[in-house]
């Protein structure tokens, strides 16, 4: 009989304890599975972003400087040249004819110079005699002077024919690769030609210019004191902006406002040892503007708005509820915002189940866990908010 009492007894407190735990569950009801994530302290740089043009710094049409026969071409299309190298040569037979015709010209004229000189200091002393008069040897200095300019004359004319001559060997102005050839060994060339024999364009380093609209003046006019006290960052990316091409520095900003486009050309220049840039090529060009020092950040997905504004939904001791936040600046990847301290733990997926107090219950999501972390926040796919770009 006591048996059954005591078993009665703890029946009735286990079915008690049960129902409260019941009750509990229903006031709080189900958990809300949710992906979470954390805002972090970090240093975020903000890009200027647009499309741009690949430019070689030194490009320069090969032309002969004289017209004659082209003889030779020393160098393969392609092929990588040093500055001052022989790359073709023309028929010299005509210029090295007119410099021995002007050597000839010399010898001829200080010849007569020297036979001039000699009459002249015999007319000087046959003046002093009075054996001739003062107008003959006046006459004979005259000669003289001509003789000394026409000698002038000559040596300058051995000169140019010097010149000319030198103008058969074409070098190379600059270092960088040649071209494909436009003209063939025997044509005749002329300086005047529409096209040159070919092109040697510098690969190594390399330009690259965007247009920057003038909204973003304030940010250029910044960087444009300090790019010559240290180095602005650059990034060259593919047309499309799936791949980086080359990293670089900012290098020029234009002194105006273009008049037709309302942009300023801005300049950056590249090591392109690999030629992974081409001139001509159409990519997109980031500058970074300025770096937002050991600022909190969330992730995209963890950015909610609603009628007061932005938040995130805050979670403490698996209790979610909404906190006000204020976005300073975000791109594809982050948010940089003011209103919550660094370490919160926020919800990153699974919003739209969400009510001010809902118990949630943390998930690990089907693909590869998304974390701000995770992102390289170097690279400049955001827009400073207001800029256009």
């Amino acid at each position: 009989m006591r048996l059954m009492l005591l078993l009665l007894s703890v029946g009735m407190f286990a079915g008690l304890f049960s129902g409260q735990s019941v009750a509990q569950q229903k006031a709080e009801g189900p958990k809300v599975p949710v992906v979470l994530a954390t805002s972090e302290l970090q240093d975020v740089p903000v890009w200027l972003r647009a499309v741009a043009q690949v430019k070689s710094l030194k490009s320069v049409e090969i032309r002969p400087q004289i017209d004659g026969v082209l003889q030779q071409i020393l160098v393969q299309e392609g092929q990588f040249v040093q500055q001052g190298q022989l790359l073709a040569v023309l028929d010299d037979r005509a210029p090295k004819a007119a410099l021995a015709q002007a050597k000839a010209q010399l010898s001829l004229v200080q010849a007569k110079l020297a036979v001039a000189k000699r009459d002249l200091q015999r007319f000087v002393d046959l003046s002093q005699s009075q054996a001739i008069s003062a107008q003959q040897k006046d006459q004979q200095q005259a000669l003289v002077q001509q003789l000394i300019a026409e000698v002038a004359s000559s040596e300058a004319a051995i000169t140019a024919a010097e010149v000319q001559l030198s103008f058969t060997q074409i070098l190379s102005p600059v270092a960088g690769q040649v071209g494909i050839r436009n003209v063939d060994v025997g044509n005749y060339v002329r300086p005047t030609d529409s096209a040159g024999l070919f092109s040697v364009i510098q690969q190594s380093p390399i330009s690259v210019e965007m247009a920057v609209p003038q909204a973003n003046i304030p940010e250029l006019q910044v960087l444009s004191k300090i790019m010559h006290q240290q180095t602005i960052p650059a990034q060259v990316y593919a047309q499309d902006g799936s791949q980086q091409l080359a990293s670089g520095k900012l290098s020029v900003i234009d002194n105006k406002v273009g008049a037709g486009s309302g942009t300023i050309r801005v300049k950056a220049q590249f090591a392109n040892d690999d030629q992974a840039l081409w001139p001509g090529q159409t990519v997109v060009m980031a500058v970074r503007s300025k770096l937002l020092s050991q600022v909190v950040t969330i992730p995209v997905k963890a950015l909610q708005q609603g009628p007061q504004g932005s938040f995130v939904w805050q979670v403490v001791e698996n209790k979610a509820s909404p906190k006000p936040i204020n976005v300073v600046f975000s791109n594809e990847q982050l948010v940089v915002v003011t209103g919550i301290a660094p370490g919160t733990v926020i919800v990153l997926d699974g919003h739209s189940r969400l009510r001010p107090g809902s118990m949630v219950q943390q998930i690990t999501p089907k693909n590869a866990p998304a974390k701000a972390a995770e992102k390289n926040n170097s690279e400049p796919t955001g827009t400073n908010k207001g800029s256009p770009l």
